[in-house]
C-alpha cells in the first residue's frame, strides 16, 4: 500500500503564493509517475502537474504554466518521497482542492490522497 498525504494549503491573497507538499510513503518502489490535480466545487477534477520519475519529464496544464513549479526529493533510505508544487501569483480561479497523485508500474490504478484546500481572497 501507498500512503499520501497532503500539507500546505490555506488561505492566500490573490497574487500570493503557496507551497504545497506531498509526502508518500508505504511500498513506493517502481513509481511511475508523481503529480497534483485539483477539483473545485461543481468542477471535475483536473491535472495540474504531473512528473515522470524515471525520465524527468515535466508536464504542466495551461492554467499553471509560468506559475506553478512540480518537483520531488526521495529520503536518504528511499523509504519516502516527498512531492512539492510551489504555486505563484494564485488568483481566486486557483481555488479547489489540490490533490496529490502517484502511479506506480506494477498497478495500473494510481493512489491518491485526500487532499488539501486551496482558498484564494481577491
Amino acid at each position: 500500500q501507498v500512503q499520501l498525504v497532503e500539507s500546505g494549503g490555506g488561505l492566500v491573497q490573490s497574487g500570493g503564493s503557496l507551497r504545497l507538499f506531498c509526502a508518500a510513503s508505504g511500498s513506493i518502489s517502481g513509481i511511475y509517475v508523481m503529480g497534483w490535480h485539483r477539483q473545485a466545487p461543481g468542477n471535475e477534477r483536473e491535472l495540474v502537474a504531473t512528473l515522470t520519475v524515471t525520465t524527468g519529464d515535466i508536464n504542466y496544464a495551461d492554467s499553471g504554466k509560468g506559475r506553478v513549479t512540480i518537483s520531488r526529493d526521495n529520503a536518504k533510505n528511499n523509504a519516502k518521497v516527498t512531492l512539492y508544487l510551489q504555486m505563484n501569483n494564485l488568483n481566486p480561479e486557483d481555488a479547489a482542492v489540490y490533490y496529490c497523485y502517484l502511479r506506480k508500474y506494477t498497478r495500473p490504478i494510481g493512489y491518491w490522497g485526500q487532499g488539501t484546500q486551496v482558498t484564494v481572497s481577491s
